[in-house]
């Protein structure tokens, strides 16, 4: 009996796939926008790094997903540079049931992406004439649980006693 359980998880395993089918920037943008005069400031310049991350199927199976990097460096009210890349990426994903299917789209999509857009950024930074900008490691699966307790928590509270009657 056991055996044919074993057989049936192994037959489920193998009927869920994931391809990748393309890798590619979908947007990039780079400014300086008070060049030349920024090479010569002084100070200490500031860096903030946004992260969003956008999920759209494409047919049945297809899934194209997003990770967006903007970083903005700046020195007081000036900005010395703006980095924005949409590093996408086309994935192939059958046979997963609803929870794990979002959570390959949630996590193991974007740790697939996020090498590309880490080089893509660091080379935009380089070009443009500044220090070498090393876009840190991020931990995705951490992101995907923090998203996932916030969407647990919208649900209870639109569900409290009270919450749609203002």
């Amino acid at each position: 009996m056991a055996e044919q359980n074993n057989g049936a998880v192994a037959a489920n395993e193998q009927q869920a796939q994931f391809t990748i089918q393309k890798i590619y920037v979908k947007d990039i943008s780079f400014e300086v926008p008070n060049a030349p005069q920024v090479f010569n400031e002084p100070g200490q310049p500031q860096l903030e790094l946004n992260l969003n991350q956008k999920v759209g199927r494409v047919a049945e199976s297809l899934f194209e997903v997003v990770l967006e990097v903007t970083v903005t460096c700046k020195l007081a009210d000036k900005t010395i540079y703006l980095a924005e890349v949409q590093q996408a990426g086309l994935f192939q994903l059958a046979g997963f049931d609803e929870r794990t299917l979002d959570m390959m789209l949630g996590t193991y999509c974007p740790n697939v992406l996020f090498p590309y857009v880490r080089q893509t950024v660091g080379d935009l930074v380089a070009s443009g004439g500044f220090p070498p900008f090393y876009l840190q490691p991020i931990n995705f699966e951490a992101l995907y649980a923090e998203g996932l307790r916030r969407r647990a928590e919208q649900v209870q509270a639109n569900q409290a006693p009270g919450a749609g009657n203002a």
